[in-house]
């Protein structure tokens, strides 16, 4: 099963990953890669960047960032191979644990759903 692990972030609070940090996060990346467990996974850039889409009403809309309104956004995002939920949510834990003290992050794991044919 695969699992989509959301890193969610206070854009504004957030600390930036020092070196130390980065190459930690590296050695995870590769030992969870050749393990099978981690199948993708990247940062997303500032909201001030992005973009919102909206329908509503039958009406899409397009909104410029930032998105001041949102206290938390989605920081970056794994995803995940792994058989039961709790096997996912340790996989992430392995992740959140290299940040330390000092760091408030929140991670949303939630199981992936694809159709036949293989699309969401």
């Amino acid at each position: 099963m695969q699992f989509l692990s959301m890193i969610r972030i206070n854009e504004n609070g957030t600390r930036r990953p020092d070196e130390q940090l980065m190459r930690a996060m590296g050695q995870l990346i590769d030992e969870m890669t050749a393990e099978g467990t981690l199948l993708d996974t990247a940062g997303l850039r500032p909201t001030v960047e992005g973009k919102r889409v909206r329908l509503r009403s039958g009406r899409i809309s397009v909104f410029d960032g930032p998105f001041t309104e949102t206290r938390e956004v989605i920081g970056g995002y794994a995803i995940l191979e792994a058989p039961t939920m709790q096997r996912a949510v340790e996989l992430t834990r392995r992740f959140l644990a290299l940040h330390g003290e000092g760091w408030e992050l929140e991670c949303e794991v939630r199981q992936m759903e694809r159709g036949p044919d293989g699309c969401g």
